[in-house]
């Protein structure tokens, strides 16, 4: 699979480089480095150029029959110039790489503290994969254009002019001889280069499709082999490779007769320019100094011009990169923070109140996800929400939790609007324990943190406690602080729910949202975590998609759901009697075992 700096090297051109000029205000705050660094350069620049005329001299006058008693002389201004050119060059590099590295920080940085704030509207159009990439590959090529690349660039700005200017001083024959071959190595470089990048492309693209494969079968490695899939993903997988293989081969083949032709130019005009000159010498028109000092000048030139060649391509491909930098910094969150957000009662008393609401989803408008839904809930009342997938149950949660506003109607919590108030400010008061719960690659300790990040260990403790979770997370390895792996891999589901559950206990706000939250446990767990939640959920607001009979029993108020509507509220009995929606799926679900599910989905 491809890393970041190869992805970067192939990506598409950009049509301009007005986007480069967005680098700017990243820049900005470094301008005394970057003057610094400008001044080391035209330093260096400076002493390059003298060494030709220094070397010059140790040839010309250091060898003659004259030039003994002044050789040590010669040799030490020589070796003075090299090392101060050396200094010079190094303390360039330093600080321009130093630059890009510190440049490239703070591009992450902002991008992902813009991304992590979109709403899931923005992921239901934008693929997460291109969003990392952004973070990587294009950042990757704005760091070298901004760093080391830019250096190379500003060198070759300053040395080409100044070793064309230098080769007239010498000779102004042989520089028209120079002149004449620059074209004649920079078109096949030009040329040949198109054809390469084209082909780079091509390869970046087998290549992202090893990594896809590869990436999407790793996450789901245990269904694969459940299904005993291996030897089917190894074929695509092999399959992938080697058109990548084949791809990166055309290309490395292309990028050879490129090397070629340009080596052979560049070679034989040297040696074209070196006959001419020694022809200049034997008839006495120039002295062998002057001629070592002209191909000096001559290297300096041609090495300026092919690194401007080579750098134009990527100068092109990071302003491209800027260009996807600047969508992803401009895309803005459907859920807007108005620009004097209401402040919401203290302390929060979760009361909730659905005024006609309708909502479809971006990717889906022309089906409701509700629609005309309308509720009052109490402070400090359990509500179970129960239907078939798709009724619209999970729904509530994310309006609820404002990660969409909706086309139609209000809510209200504790007699304020939320679309009048700061997100933050609302999520705050919401205590969210999801049926699939997310663990992150981190200890136990911190997970259970991540829902207060101030609480001390003991709180931290004692909400695993609370969660039935503290008996198993003292029994590994590390006890609380054990790494628990990507995705929690090294727990079952059971404990990854309790670790949710634990977090929702430390938050301890007033409203919670709980999607079945004991659905993963076995019974003798259900049974103790039910016991905490109970402890938890009193003078709590408390909405739950049920899935199972317990929890249907135990709610004060049942809401039945379909098609984004209410279709009856009451309690068990009353809607076992006259709803029959609720009737039919009591019969097929309550009835069937100890404990069934309903709805098990949670649409």
């Amino acid at each position: 699979m491809a890393g970041p700096e190869e992805e970067a090297r192939n990506r598409p051109k950009g049509r301009s480089l007005r986007p480069l000029l967005a680098l700017l205000p990243y820049l900005r705050p470094y301008r005394g480095r970057l003057v610094l660094a400008v001044l080391a350069l035209l330093s260096a620049s400076g002493l390059m150029l003298a060494l030709p005329v220094a070397g010059k001299y140790v040839i010309d006058h250091g060898f003659s029959q004259d030039g003994g008693a002044r050789i040590n002389l010669y040799f030490t201004g020589f070796a003075t110039l090299v090392v101060l050119f050396c200094a010079c060059a190094a303390l360039r590099y330093y600080l321009l790489a130093w630059i890009g590295e510190r440049v490239v920080a703070d591009i992450r940085d902002r991008i992902y503290a813009h991304v992590i704030r979109l709403d899931p509207a923005f992921f239901e159009v934008t693929r997460t994969g291109e969003v990392l990439s952004r973070l990587t590959a294009d950042t990757t090529l704005i760091q070298s254009i901004a760093g080391v690349n830019f250096s190379m660039v500003l060198r070759s700005l300053v040395q080409l002019p100044g070793a064309l200017l230098m080769l007239a001083i010498t000779n102004i024959r042989l520089m028209g001889v120079i002149v004449l071959f620059i074209p004649a190595v920079m078109a096949p470089v030009i040329l040949i280069g198109r054809k390469v990048r084209a082909l780079s492309r091509a390869s970046q693209d087998r290549i992202a499709d090893t990594s896809a494969l590869a990436s999407e079968s790793l996450n789901a490695v245990q269904i694969v082999q459940a299904f005993t899939a291996e030897p089917m993903l190894t074929r695509r997988f092999h399959a992938a490779v080697e058109s990548s293989f084949a791809t990166a081969i055309n290309r490395t083949r292309v990028r050879a007769v490129m090397t070629f032709v340009t080596f052979v130019a560049v070679f034989g005009g040297i040696t074209f320019v070196v006959w001419v000159g020694a022809r200049t010498v034997l008839a006495g028109g120039m002295s062998y100094g002057e001629l070592a000092q002209f191909l000096l000048y001559a290297m300096f030139t041609a090495t300026s011009a092919g690194t401007l060649t080579e750098m134009w391509g990527e100068v092109q491909r990071a302003s491209g990169a800027t260009e996807r930098m600047v969508e992803i910094l401009d895309a803005r969150p459907a859920v807007r923070v108005a620009p004097q957000p209401l402040p919401m009662p203290v302390p929060g008393q979760g009361r909730i109140r659905f005024e006609g609401v309708g909502f479809s989803y971006p990717s889906r408008p022309d089906r409701r996800a509700l629609d005309g839904f309308s509720l009052e809930i109490r402070p400090g009342e359990r509500v179970a929400f129960v239907g078939p997938s798709g009724a619209g149950k999970s729904t509530t949660f994310q309006l609820l939790l404002r990660f969409y506003d909706p086309q139609a109607g209000h809510i209200v919590v504790d007699g304020v609007d939320i679309a009048s108030v700061d997100p933050a400010e609302l999520r705050a008061r919401i205590g969210l324990v999801p049926q699939e719960t997310m663990i992150f690659g981190d200890s136990a300790r911190e997970n259970i943190r991540f829902g207060r990040p101030g609480a001390t260990d003991a709180e931290v403790e004692a909400a695993a406690r609370s969660a039935v979770a503290a008996g198993f997370l003292r029994e590994l390895p590390q006890g609380f602080d054990t790494f628990l792996g990507e995705r929690g891999m090294r727990l079952s589901g059971g404990q990854r729910q309790r670790l949710a559950i634990a977090r929702a206990i430390l938050k301890n706000p007033p409203i919670l949202l709980l999607d079945e939250a004991t659905s993963a446990l076995d019974s003798e767990n259900e049974r103790l975590v039910q016991q905490a939640l109970d402890q938890l959920m009193q003078n709590r607001t408390t909405i739950i998609i049920a899935h199972r009979l317990a929890t249907v029993l135990k709610a004060d108020r049942i809401v039945v759901m379909d098609q984004g509507r209410i279709v009856d509220i009451g309690t068990h009995e009353e809607l076992v009697a006259r709803a029959p929606l609720y009737a039919r799926l009591a019969e097929l679900q309550f009835g069937a075992a100890e404990a069934p599910r309903i709805g098990a989905t949670g649409s």
